[in-house]
């Protein structure tokens, strides 16, 4: 009999309701503690009596900068048996569009299962393969939908339910902060792994609130589902407060900084401008041959807030224009509080237009799948402004922030 989803999350829920009054405690000793932290100041009960997998890449890490599988692994009071290695694999050691394959792990002798591109069936015999009762999930996410990590919460949740294993999620801070929805939300036509579901392009979640909206509103059958909440985040809050060290999630994700502008800049990939790739700035360095100081002009004089743009000239080691010489813009934020990054991705695209006549969507239309639908791109070959091109998208939002309202875990 299939279980109903209230009753599937009752858990989360309750924990939220007591993660409440700890997290007041917390915030007042000025300490945040991560749901992996939590759960091994529990003595990982959670995990008592399971053989344990774990789905984490290098962000999974203690406040000492321990990998927490290695910290698992040493702890007897845990059985963990496998670790299974999202897209750049577990310990990181691949570029975008790779995985590190299956492989024994060298430090603990665990074996590392590979989930990248795998999903449904496929992955659920990945699980089975195993042999895991319970499957964790702790990796840090930077708050768009674009950014794979979360579609990998997803299709392993999913995959752990047609396996018949227990799914937990440990919890880790949005770093752009889970203040509030912001973009364009997919339309369901154009879902891949960029966006499997009809959220907000920069959704405002952590990836516990992200669990269970995945299994309240869109798992065809919700899996057995526990978060472990952090104490001490509050949604208004950036990365630096965390007190947390930052690991790159990905080799082109290497300060939070990056992760503020990604949201929005990270549109350019669908173009043929270079999205700073093979720089010390991606996503904050944007250009391409034959861009001037025009760009940033006319990007200067839409006064957004929260951002100026600085005329700019470099060469990508890697990527689009690799060794050549590009102008562009870098992005520099100097109110993040005041800074919408979607909103300033839709100026950019069209003052780029209408400054540098080289301009073109990349022939694949990707520029639909990462707005998630075709909307973006149609509105602005079509002559329309940043405004307009933003206002048509609100009634999809809206609806999507009453749906996201009842996920959430922290104030």
């Amino acid at each position: 009999m299939r279980p109903s989803r209230r009753a599937v999350i009752t858990t989360a829920t309750a924990a939220a309701v007591s993660a409440t009054s700890t997290a007041s405690a917390a915030q007042r000793r000025g300490q945040l503690r991560t749901g992996f932290e939590r759960l091994a100041h529990d003595g990982y009960a959670l995990l008592d009596g399971q053989k344990t997998g774990i789905v984490t890449n290098p962000t999974g890490i203690t406040r000492e900068a321990r990998h927490i599988v290695d910290v698992m692994h040493a702890d007897t009071r845990v059985d963990l048996r496998a670790v299974f290695g999202p897209e750049h694999g577990f310990r990181g050691t691949a570029q975008a569009g790779g995985s590190e394959g299956r492989h024994d792990d060298p430090a603990t002798g665990l074996p590392v299962y590979d989930t990248y591109l795998k999903s449904g069936r496929p992955l659920a015999d990945v699980f089975t393969a195993s042999g895991v009762d319970t499957v964790v999930f702790d990796i840090q996410d930077v708050g768009a939908r674009f950014y794979t990590y979360i579609w990998t919460l997803y299709d392993c949740m999913e995959a752990a339910r047609l396996a018949g294993k227990r799914f937990v999620v440990l919890d880790r801070p949005n770093p752009v902060t889970g203040r509030a929805a912001l973009g364009p939300v997919l339309h369901k036509e154009f879902a891949t792994f960029v966006g499997r579901q009809p959220i907000a392009q920069a959704h405002g979640m952590t990836v516990a609130e992200l669990a269970r909206l995945f299994n309240g509103e869109f798992l065809p059958e919700p899996v057995p589902l526990e978060t472990v909440t952090m104490s001490g985040w509050r949604r208004s809050e950036f990365y630096d407060a965390s007190g947390l060290p930052w690991v790159p999630p990905s080799p082109n994700m290497p300060t939070p900084e990056t992760a503020l502008v990604y949201s929005g800049t990270c549109l350019f990939e669908g173009t043929n401008l270079s999205e700073g790739r093979g720089t010390t700035r991606p996503f904050e360095l944007l250009g391409a041959e034959g861009v001037d100081r025009r760009w940033a002009a006319a990007a200067n004089e839409l006064a957004l807030p929260g951002v100026r743009f600085r005329e700019a000239y470099f060469a990508p080691t890697f990527s689009k224009f690799q060794g050549k010489t590009i102008g562009g813009v870098q992005v520099h934020v100097h109110d993040r509080a005041a800074f919408d990054p979607v909103r300033t991705g839709i100026a950019l695209l069209v003052t780029a237009k209408k400054a540098w006549s080289g301009f073109a969507w990349r022939p694949d239309n990707w520029i639909d799948k990462l707005t998630g639908s075709a909307r973006v791109r149609t509105m602005i070959d079509a002559g329309a402004g940043t405004d307009e091109v933003v206002a048509g998208w609100q009634e999809d939002l809206a609806a999507f922030r009453r749906t996201r309202r009842k996920y959430l875990l922290y104030r």
